[in-house]
């Protein structure tokens, strides 16, 4: 009698990710790249006991209720956790329904402060909160001389939070900020408003590729403002297509970043791992997707596959990331468990030479 061996079941974990649009697609590219990056690693060393890791990958395209009803899947499809997410207010509904649900959700990019209304033992995150990156970019402004800012926004939770978090921190400090409706002003008349409030800083808390490339290529093109500088917080710059669609004018443009000034030897190998399968540079946000799933198999492997035990083991996780050492821990005011340490940067690319970044600010 011959005895069939069956392969063993997989170890599913659901990725969220923005692959098409109106999502971030990029982002979403780089996030998944760091994601499948990992698993291939995971799988090549013995999987978890044995077991193969499996990603089950869906597009949220950055809708809210298209993210949720993924949650809702992947939690029937018995998935032991759900990783990913690169849009804040995207990432924000998938955590509230993951803690409904009681499913452990470990987001990989996502900064809004306040991922779920109340303090959940389901979710934890790897990118630092919001309030803390832009308090450093805060400082980085002040640090560089501009004490009037001007902010282009458009409706979102994410932006709103921004400009709170940018006005607590600046005025005690003598800053001040001015708020543009990007949606009610055209791009010459956010730089006739430049004008008459004699702002030196225009930060674009707008979408990608519009308003954010024709607010940038007429504030560049208006005579009036040589001297102001223009920001984005949230990262735009960071990726390829930034540079693509702007060419010179994508340069000087400093945004947050969410990497060590050096990476160390697992850091530079799996930079080197990414950039293979990108065919480019990694983003911050590829080393983050790479980060989410090394913490979700260190977990796995050690904790089981049960989802009340993966939520239990976010205070005891201890794992050497591609930036340095992850761990987990409760922070005021936000309400998941929080890494710890991720490193913190404020970087521009280099006008003398757009593919290269320059680091301005470390917090």
């Amino acid at each position: 009698m011959i005895t069939q061996v069956h392969p063993p079941q997989p170890v599913r974990i659901g990725a969220l990710a923005p692959l098409t649009r109106p999502g971030w697609v990029e982002a979403g590219r780089h996030l998944l790249a760091g994601l499948e990056l990992a698993v291939g690693e995971v799988n090549d060393t013995g999987g978890i006991g044995g077991r193969p890791l499996e990603l089950m990958v869906r597009d949220t395209a950055a809708d809210p209720r298209r993210a949720e009803a993924a949650v809702d899947e992947l939690a029937q499809l018995g998935v032991a956790a759900v990783a990913g997410e690169y849009h804040s207010v995207v990432a924000r509904a998938a955590a509230t329904r993951a803690d409904a649900l009681g499913l452990p959700f470990l987001c990989s990019s996502a900064v809004l402060d306040a991922l779920t209304e109340e303090p959940t033992e389901w979710v934890a995150r790897l990118s630092p909160p919001q309030s803390h990156g832009w308090r450093i970019y805060a400082d980085f402004l002040l640090g560089a001389g501009h004490g009037r800012i001007a902010v282009a926004t458009e409706p979102s939770v994410y932006w709103a939070s921004g400009v709170h978090i940018l006005r607590d921190h600046l005025a005690p400090r003598g800053g001040t900020v001015v708020e543009l409706d990007a949606r009610a002003l055209t791009p010459a008349a956010v730089c006739d408003a430049l004008v008459d409030h004699r702002a030196t800083a225009l930060l674009l808390l707008v979408g990608f590729p519009e308003p954010a490339v024709s607010l940038v290529r007429s504030v560049r093109r208006d005579q009036r403002l040589t001297g102001v500088m223009i920001g984005a917080p949230a990262g735009q710059p960071e990726f390829a297509e930034w540079a693509t669609r702007l060419g010179g004018d994508s340069a000087a443009i400093p945004f947050l970043r969410y990497l060590p000034r050096r990476l160390g030897p697992l850091g530079a190998r799996v930079a080197t791992a990414l950039r293979e399968r990108l065919s480019e540079a990694p983003s911050f946000v590829a080393f983050e997707g790479y980060d989410t799933i090394t913490v979700l198999a260190d977990v796995l492997r050690t904790h089981g596959t049960d989802r009340a035990r993966i939520a239990a083991s976010w205070p005891h996780v201890a794992v050497e990331g591609a930036r340095g050492q992850i761990r987990f821990s409760r922070a005021p005011g936000i309400s998941v468990w929080q890494s710890a340490r991720t490193p913190v940067q404020v970087v521009d690319r280099d006008p003398a030479e757009p593919g290269r970044f320059r680091v301005r600010h470390a917090g």
